[in-house]
């Protein structure tokens, strides 16, 4: 009785426990969600696993859409507007998710456009492959099944949605209840054709011939879906007819169609009796493409740069020249932008140091041009190879790099101490370096052009944004001339200084007051080193802040250290050296991790994040859009969102016009945003796009105004 006694005490415990972790499970099993319900559609997560889960068996997962009445989502090629719907999976190890088994669409007629899509209620059924790796708890034999949605309802209007979904399956016994879900679903696939079908491009058309259709549908009228978007027009009209047993339709291509596929695959559909029946094919395209006309984009001040970009117009020479003026008008504009401005500092000390020199002005101010000239060149030329190579890059796209960006902000740390006169450098350089920099002042000046390049390409001044649009439809030649030419825009004010006997003698002389003015003209370098460390927040998150700014201190803590005299110096030298080194090394990774959160949040409430085909999403509705292509490193962006986009009547207009707000942000690499500027006619940001349906696209200025916003405003 005594052992039974001492035994019941630790099995009751243990059956507490258990009981415990029981109910904490069942508890959490019920918090599991497997449905989701909006205003527009009621969407479950359903499985169907009739002989259980284990290797080999069918297991199948699906997302069901029961839509409201008139509402819809869409399928995998949405047709002129639309989204698919997306399924992201997590799965335990051993199982794999394959790609959703599309049902057959239907096509839904809105305005003057059609897409393809789903009513009604629809299931969208994922099969899932078990291999030998996946084990189960033995306590608890379960496969739990995680999924992330998101589906685009429209009507009139659209309205994305998404929703998180979490499934456990048993892995012993049946699951079935949903059987018959799926078995319709598994009913509504189209069936592959055992032979080949082929596609023949006659002008602006293509001819579609298939064969193997079954003989019950001879004559009759068949649905035609291609699975490749934006290929045909989808609203327009087409022919269809019958060679014995050979289908043949002439569709008509899409004018601003998105590639030139060799094989595209098709799904057909028709009606026999109360049954609805599908094909899918592949068809190989033969024929050459009709070469691709892009959107134009109007801008009333510059009407000559409306062409596809890769394409030659026909007035080239006279768009040419007047590209290079646009060129050398925005180069000289660009000293103006907040960008340059701390290097418009260093200038102002160069100018002043060699004030009674005029025979060092000018060749300072031809070192200097030559620096900008040549960098704009280089950085231009590298644009273009990368482009050529298949990289989607624009102008600023070093800034777009969080490496480089945390070596600007060193370097303008590096910059800002010198003129504060933490140090010199030539404390750090041989005293025949030190010489050799002294009789040739030149080189500072070349150097300061080069940096003048880089901080300042981030901005876009106006006529810049057209110029730099057209370099990349031009031959490579004509391109670089273009560069060269806003290199050439951008030294003209110092070239004509300096070679000004007039400004030269109204400069002040060299003397005290020089070193109070280089002091003063560290802020301006801090000053930018905030503003990197912003910009690599956008792109690295607050860890990658933080890390830049460890990083920046102890580069300044050992800048300082190697400015100290005897002993000393090699002491804590050496002692700063090893921790910068210790800090990039265990810490340094943060600055170039990117955030784990990539989406493009809104900023305000009024703003949405812009995404591929949401224009033609929004225009489709019937709202006019309004799209800001921004970056964080863009000082002209930043100015004009926090002037003239936040002004209160500007927001007043656009809400009173029921105006969607759309802003891209371009502060990381995104080739989506880089192929619609490219479309604009542009390569660099700020660019603002007011779009309405039936019109052209008009393309604001870069720094924009009140007024103009306005008056654009006003013509919807």
């Amino acid at each position: 009785m005594i052992l039974l006694k001492h035994l019941t005490r630790p099995l009751a415990a243990l059956l507490f426990t258990a009981s415990c972790a029981l109910s904490t499970g069942a508890i959490a099993q019920n918090s599991f969600k497997t449905a989701v319900t909006t205003e527009q559609v009621q969407a479950e997560l359903m499985a169907h696993a009739p002989d259980g889960v284990d290797p080999g068996k069918a297991v199948w997962v699906g997302l069901q859409l029961h839509h409201q009445p008139d509402w819809h989502t869409y399928w995998k090629n949405s047709g002129d507007s639309g989204l698919a719907t997306s399924l992201s999976w997590t799965l335990p190890d051993g199982v794999l998710a394959g790609d959703i088994a599309w049902p057959l669409p239907v096509k839904i007629p809105i305005g003057n456009l059609a897409n393809y899509g789903y009513d009604n209620t629809v299931l969208l059924p994922v099969p899932l492959t078990i291999t030998p790796d996946f084990k189960p708890s033995v306590l608890n034999p379960e496969l739990e099944v995680k999924l992330r949605a998101s589906w685009l309802v429209c009507k009139l209007e659209c309205v994305p949605q998404d929703g998180d979904f979490v499934l456990r399956i048993p892995v012993k016994g049946s699951t079935a209840m949903q059987g018959a879900a799926f078995e319709a679903a598994f009913k509504a696939q189209p069936q592959p054709l055992s032979q080949a079908s082929s596609i023949a491009i006659e002008d602006r058309t293509l001819r579609v011939s298939v064969i193997g259709l079954p003989a019950s549908l001879q004559g009759q009228t068949l649905e035609f879906f291609p699975e490749t978007p934006e290929i045909i027009e989808t609203a327009a009209k087409w022919t269809q007819s019958w060679q014995g047993a050979v289908w043949t339709a002439v569709v008509p291509i899409a004018q601003h169609r998105s590639g030139d596929p060799q094989v595209m695959p098709l799904v057909l559909a028709a009606q026999l009796g109360s049954e609805r029946l599908g094909f899918v094919t592949q068809a190989k395209v033969t024929g050459t493409w009709p070469a691709m006309v892009a959107p134009s984009a109007a801008n009333a001040t510059t009407p000559a740069t409306q062409w596809a970009p890769g394409s030659t117009p026909a007035n080239l020479p006279s768009s040419l020249w007047l590209a290079l003026l646009g060129a050398l008008l925005g180069g000289m504009i660009l000293n103006l932008m907040p960008c340059v401005f701390p290097v418009l500092a260093i200038k102002v000390v160069g100018f002043a140091r060699h004030g009674n020199n005029p025979r060092r002005q000018r060749v300072g101010g031809l070192a200097y041009s030559a620096g900008v000239v040549l960098s704009f060149v280089a950085l231009g030329a590298l644009m273009l190879v990368l482009r050529g190579a298949g990289a989607q890059l624009g102008w600023g796209f070093q800034l777009q790099s969080p490496a480089v960006v945390a070596a600007l902000a060193a370097l303008f740390t590096v910059i800002g101490l010198n003129l504060a006169g933490v140090f010199e450098f030539g404390q750090f350089v041989p005293s025949n370096v030190a010489l050799l920099e002294a009789k040739n002042p030149s080189v500072d000046a070349f150097l300061s052009g080069i940096l003048a390049v880089v901080i300042a390409s981030p901005c876009t001044a106006p006529f810049m944004g057209a110029s730099l649009g057209l370099a990349l439809a031009l031959p490579p030649l004509q391109a670089l001339a273009i560069f060269a030419t806003l290199g050439l825009g951008m030294a003209l004010p110092y070239l004509a200084a300096s070679w000004s006997p007039a400004l030269a003698r109204k400069l002040p002389r060299p003397g005290a007051w020089m070193a109070t003015f280089r002091h003063a003209m560290a802020f301006p370098m801090f000053a930018t080193v905030v503003w990197l460390v912003w910009v690599l927040g956008q792109q690295s998150g607050i860890d990658g802040a933080a890390t830049l700014l460890t990083l920046l201190l102890s580069l300044a803590l050992v800048i300082w250290t190697l400015g100290l005299r005897g002993r000393t110096r090699w002491v804590m030298s050496t002692l700063a050296i090893a921790v910068f080194a210790l800090l990039t090394a265990s810490i340094g990774q943060n600055v170039i991790r990117p955030q784990e959160n990539t989406s493009n949040p809104a900023s305000t409430a009024l703003w949405q994040p812009w995404a591929p085909g949401k224009v033609d999403q929004v225009l489709a509705s019937g709202a006019p859009v309004f799209v800001d292509f921004t970056a964080a490193w863009c000082v002209t962006c930043q100015y004009n969102k926090k002037t003239t986009l936040a002004n209160a009547e500007v927001l007043a207009d656009f809400a009173a016009r029921k105006v969607t707000l759309l802003r891209a942000d371009w502060t990381r690499q995104d080739p989506a945003i880089t192929a619609a500027l490219a479309q604009l006619g542009r390569n660099g940001v700020p660019v603002y796009v007011l779009y309405q349906t039936g019109r052209a696209p008009v393309v604001l200025s870069e720094i924009l105004s009140v007024a103009e916003v306005r008056t654009a405003l006003a013509t919807l």
